[in-house]
């Protein structure tokens, strides 16, 4: 591996080393390059108009972490070959490589039951056979096939790199301080026993601190009510743009979004026809802002309607509850909303939306936090902590939202 390398300037962990080669070669290529089109919070700088960073430089950050914790666990003796390092490096810089604009809405809008994590799967491996075969040991790791699983771990894990740079990063360009975790210390507290990682014990208050600002960050930011409203109002507006080009309206659109909203994509098809994947590619922020634009001037009354309360920040109103929400108040809404937009009763239905979303802190069966004592034993963070007890640890919070067009409008 060479030692020459590149330095990237980064706001939140200041210089960034890329090892010319490989690595430099993948941050350079265009299905990299794509990522810094694409916003890595999508919608919430309608809360915290400082969130504008990109998922490019979320990547880089996570791959500094990586080069960051294999050195610390190879000072500790864990044998890793450079081949691995470069691997296990690349699966991290290419984790999020399958995110479209606004990830989760075109996950159920423009593309139906196909996650991020395995459209990145897919481009790593359309990659690989560019590159004739330099990133099989990478895919390998990224699909937890490779014997030392450990690997993987840093990859997707509950203290993986992907995390501790986005709580980092998200919290620096928010504001949110409450989510400005130690990631140093909890890099220099990783070690490897029995193929798996575990924390130090002098680590367990950052672990303790990473698991509550991971969980005042969901609440805060990456599920915030308003937020959370933004995102089903460009939910709304892309269902109804593929409802008008399904009955033949033409609309305006770049040649990549017009490809999925006048075509239905599921997964099958999508893994199967090579056109989805290259205009996956060619779709980032640009095109959906460009055309909700277009679309505000659009003859569709609720097309236009809804493309102007994205483009303007008419936002739905919210309501917030740890209860479902009556059907007689949606249907009360449903009636208000027609009579005050003066649209057909059968049209109201994208004006309102009722998500219900729950986060929990940490889930042992997926992937337990191990404490390592200075006498050898192991104990999971739950048993470890002082802190947590483990229902409160493993509890799922659940949040039933109610989200309307303001009638005062």
């Amino acid at each position: 591996m060479s030692y020459e390398s590149k330095i990237i300037n980064d706001p939140v962990f200041g210089f960034i080393k890329i090892p010319k080669g490989l690595l430099y070669n993948l941050v350079c290529h265009p299905v990299m390059q794509r990522l810094t089109r694409i916003r890595q919070l999508g919608l919430s700088s309608v809360v915290y108009p400082g969130a504008q960073h990109t998922r490019f430089q979320h990547s880089l950050g996570a791959f500094h972490l990586m080069s960051e914790a294999i050195r610390e666990l190879t000072a500790k003796g864990n044998f890793i070959f450079d081949s691995e390092a470069e691997a296990v490096e690349t699966a991290i810089l290419l984790h999020d490589v399958g995110h479209g604009p606004f990830s989760h809405v075109l996950e159920h809008t423009l593309v139906q039951g196909i996650a991020h994590e395995e459209i990145s799967l897919m481009l790593m491996e359309r990659i690989n056979r560019e590159m004739n075969g330099q990133l099989s040991l990478a895919i390998r790791i990224f699909r937890d096939q490779y014997p030392k699983r450990f690997l993987h771990q840093l990859v997707s894990g509950q203290l993986d790199m992907d995390r501790l740079d986005y709580l980092r990063r998200d919290s620096f360009y928010t504001g949110v301080t409450e989510g400005n975790i130690g990631s140093a210390r909890i890099i220099k507290m990783l070690d490897v026993r029995d193929d798996r990682l575990v924390v130090e014990s002098k680590g367990i208050y950052s672990i303790e601190n990473f698991l509550t600002a991971r969980r005042l960050m969901y609440w805060q930011v990456y599920l915030h009510k308003t937020s959370v409203a933004y995102e089903r109002l460009l939910l709304n507006t892309l269902c109804r743009a593929k409802e008008l080009a399904a009955q033949g309206e033409d609309l305006f659109a770049s040649p990549a979004l017009r490809f999925f909203l006048y075509n239905d994509i599921g997964r099958e098809r999508f893994q199967t026809d090579p056109d989805c994947l290259e205009n996956f590619l060619l779709l980032d922020d640009n095109d959906i802002w460009t055309a909700l634009k277009v679309w505000t001037h659009h003859t569709d009354k609720v097309l236009s309607t809804l493309s102007d309360g994205m483009v303007n920040r008419k936002l739905f109103k919210v309501e917030v509850s740890t209860e479902p929400f009556p059907d007689t108040r949606k249907q009360t809404l449903l009636k208000q909303i027609t009579q005050t937009l003066d649209i057909p009763a059968d049209d109201a239905h994208y004006f309102l939306s009722t998500p219900d979303l729950e986060t929990n802190m940490y889930n042992p069966a997926d992937d337990s936090i191990d404490i390592l004592y200075s006498d050898g034993t192991i104990r999971g963070i739950a048993e470890a902590s002082d802190m947590f007890d483990i229902a409160l640890l493993s509890r799922k919070a659940k949040k039933y939202y109610l989200c309307y067009w303001r009638l005062d409008k």
